[in-house]
């Protein structure tokens, strides 16, 4: 692995793309029609995992798994109503194009897989500042686990004490932090700016679009520089 090389990793649905309301409606609505009440509340909390990770936190990791394909096939049929009208948070593509003139490798590093990621992609129409993808087709663990991370950094081949991951929630200030990775926080996943200093971010923004207008002064203002 390159240790001068430093990526910018950004997580997608609530950190890009504003998306953790509706995903939150869609596993309510997923859970109930097998049969599962879960306080809209506590899903709420938990979008920012992946969906084997959720269910194991909303249902318990001793349950019944026969269903775990059926819920989740649930879940994005419903999530899929919602895609004609998904929208990117303000300044967030620029946000990418702006960390790839100053050096960093742009990496997005999400759950999401197959056509949920094609709609991600073509709503954050930023293809053309992404220098790779890491999706949950490719770990064996989703968040808050290291694994996405950790694949983020071997598709930049960029060193982790030299990058930055982007996310908004709790669960990505965790999977960021077991790779050795510093993280940014934003606040648009719903999680609170203390909760997220509190997990180890190393800063918090209330969006992407002002971590943008405060890019200078924040951890994505320039690569370090690295050994050579």
């Amino acid at each position: 692995m390159a240790t001068d090389v430093a990526a910018a990793l950004f997580d997608v649905d609530g950190t890009l793309v504003d998306t953790v309301y509706l995903h939150t409606l869609a596993w309510w609505q997923a859970l109930a029609q097998y049969g599962h009440e879960v306080d809209a509340a506590r899903i709420h909390r938990a979008i920012g995992m992946g969906s084997d990770q959720l269910l194991d936190h909303l249902l318990g990791d001793d349950r019944d798994r026969s269903e775990d394909d059926a819920l989740s096939a649930a879940h994005l049929a419903l999530y899929a109503q919602h895609w004609p009208g998904l929208r990117a948070f303000p300044g967030a593509g620029d946000l990418l194009r702006e960390c790839g003139r100053r050096g960093w490798r742009v990496v997005l590093s999400t759950s999401a897989s197959g056509r949920e990621l094609d709609v991600l992609r073509r709503v954050l129409d930023a293809d053309d500042a992404v220098y790779a993808v890491t999706d949950a087709d490719g770990v064996d663990a989703s968040k808050p686990a290291p694994d996405l991370v950790r694949r983020a950094l071997e598709q930049a081949s960029a060193a982790a004490e030299r990058s930055v991951f982007v996310g908004d929630s709790v669960w990505d200030v965790q999977a960021a932090g077991r790779a050795g990775t510093p993280c940014v926080g934003v606040e648009t996943g719903g999680f609170a700016a203390a909760e997220l200093r509190g997990t180890g971010a190393v800063e918090v923004h209330p969006s992407v679009g002002a971590l943008l207008d405060g890019l200078d002064r924040s951890a994505l203002a320039h690569p370090r520089a690295g050994e050579r």
